[in-house]
């Protein structure tokens, strides 16, 4: 009886202790841990070591220049190389245009194959399939239907449109809107893959409520749909962005860079200096630089988009 009038005394008394200190706060983190050191191994290492080499003059085939270059290697990117600004300035007139025409055509197809119709499961397989095509089987197929020979260009001039024998890839006024259009192949199923999964999201009771005040399909994509698809897009323009601008695979099998240099991207430039000139220290230097435009402009971008708000 003692003991029970204690216990009802002080409720607290008769309880266990559940273990809810410090130790089981840890576990998760301990978890993950393992994980964690293998990321920060694999994404922590190569970016040091980049912004290591930038400050160096590191050639192997002028092992006797090599040693520190302290600042040297960036005074020649925005001074001295009469490469960089133009390439610089193609990357981002091909992030631009890439990102604009994948998002404007991706909206529309997914508008599509959201529609109810007979055989729309084979329709969003063959829509979606591109996606999963590799970049360098994206090349071969496209430098196929580029072929002067047997490709578009031999049945279009069969129509009367062009000549025999040319190839829109040499030709500068044509290599441009060229490869546009293959990535574009490649890039419009992935806007419409993550457009296509919000707009499956918006409750229907919406656009009921909107039919019965009387509004048209239009002021409901512009009051209803868009306003639900602000997140996706935002975020679906910005990763394609960053990949567009780090495009090497597509451009580098399809054109090389040329004719004359006029396809060449930021990247590719890194490639080729570090490649082929084998001067590890300027495309460190170079891909450093890279890294800051595309971080900055990244966080602008979500800044000006207000990412996350109120969708009103």
């Amino acid at each position: 009886m003692a003991q029970a009038a204690a216990v009802a005394k002080h409720p607290r008394a008769g309880r266990r202790r559940t273990g809810t200190g410090a130790e089981p706060r840890r576990l998760p983190y301990l978890l993950i841990a393992p994980a964690g050191l293998l990321m920060l191994g694999f994404i922590a290492y190569p970016v040091l070591s980049v912004f290591y080499y930038s400050l160096q003059n590191y050639n192997v085939t002028k092992p006797w220049k090599n040693g520190f270059a302290g600042l040297d290697n960036f005074t020649r990117i925005f001074t001295e190389d009469p490469l960089f600004w133009p390439t610089l300035g193609f990357s981002a007139k091909w992030v631009v245009v890439q990102v604009g025409l994948q998002l404007a055509l991706g909206l529309v197809l997914a508008l599509l194959v959201n529609q109810t119709f007979v055989g729309r499961a084979v329709a969003r397989a063959l829509v979606f399939s591109p996606w999963a095509v590799s970049g360098v089987l994206t090349t071969t197929i496209w430098m196929l239907l580029y072929n002067p020979s047997t490709g578009m260009s031999r049945y279009l001039a069969d129509l009367g449109i062009g000549s025999y024998g040319t190839s829109v890839l040499s030709d500068t006024g044509t290599v441009f809107w060229a490869a546009v259009l293959a990535e574009l192949w490649r890039g419009v199923p992935f806007f419409a893959i993550l457009i296509l999964a919000d707009l499956q999201s918006i409750p229907r009771d919406l656009y009921e409520a909107a039919s019965v005040d009387g509004a048209g399909r239009l002021r409901q994509f512009f009051h209803i749909t868009l306003p639900h698809l602000k997140d996706a897009i935002i975020l679906s323009t910005l990763l394609r962005g960053v990949w567009e601008f780090n495009n090497v695979d597509l451009l580098y099998t399809l054109t090389g860079g040329g004719p004359a240099g006029v396809t060449t991207t930021l990247p590719l430039m890194i490639a080729n200096t570090g490649i082929e000139g084998h001067d590890f220290g300027y495309a460190s230097a170079l891909t450093t630089v890279a890294f800051v435009i595309l971080l900055f402009c990244s966080i602008l971008y979500l800044r000006l988009s207000k990412f996350g708000g109120d969708r009103s």
